[in-house]
Order: C-alpha cells, then sequence, then structure tokens
C-alpha cells in the first residue's frame, strides 16, 4: 500500500526525492527519556498521541557516518485508527503526502498535485 501511495509522488517529485528513504515499520518507538531531534525526528504526524509517521531528517548518526532522511510510518498504528481497508488507503495516502510535503518544505496540496 505504501508503494502504491509512493509511486506517483516519486514520479512527480523524482529529483527532489532521491536522497529519501520511505520505511514501515510495526510500531513507533517510544522511550521514557527523550532524544534529540535528530535522533527522535520531526513533524511526527499523530493520532492522539501516538505518532502515525515521522520524518527523521538526514544527519550524521553516532559512529559519525552520514544518514539519509528517512520517513518511517507505522503500521499498527495506522491499521488501528482506520475503519477499513479503503480507510487505511486513504490514510496512508495522505499521511505520507504530509510527510513529504514536510520534507519538500511545501504544501501537501502542492504535493499531491491537486494545486
Amino acid at each position: 500500500m505504501v508503494l502504491e501511495t509512493l509511486e506517483p509522488l516519486e514520479q512527480r517529485w523524482r529529483t527532489e526525492l532521491t536522497q529519501l528513504d520511505v520505511a514501515v515499520d510495526d510500531v513507533p518507538e517510544l522511550t521514557a527519556e527523550p532524544h534529540s531531534e535528530a535522533e527522535q525526528g520531526v513533524d511526527v504526524v499523530e493520532d492522539g498521541r501516538v505518532p502515525l509517521a515521522r520524518l527523521i531528517p538526514a544527519g550524521v548518526d553516532r559512529r559519525g557516518v552520514p544518514t539519509r532522511a528517512r520517513i518511517v510510518l507505522y503500521r499498527r498504528p495506522l491499521e488501528a485508527r482506520a475503519q477499513d481497508g479503503i480507510d487505511l488507503s486513504d490514510l496512508v495516502h495522505d499521511v505520507l503526502v504530509e510527510q513529504v510535503a514536510s520534507y519538500l518544505g511545501l504544501d501537501p496540496d502542492v504535493v499531491d498535485g491537486e494545486s
């Protein structure tokens, strides 16, 4: 589902998205201790207090190795929020468009091709 949603975005924004990775994890890693913004990510899309996705900016890991920007979608929180398969597909689309828009610094409607 994520790949199907991502494909038209990658076609439209091919050049701009060459340094972006997209991943799916089952659940977000929630810890008691706050991490730095670079480790924790920014622009978390939340449903209440549960993150649905996170944009982690490019940076440098603890070993000094450069990392690429990454959008991580959380499968179980997305599934829990959706009422059915169509709703899940719409939700994945909306969350992914919002995260790509945040990464590009654009309005989600522009990223989605609606304006």
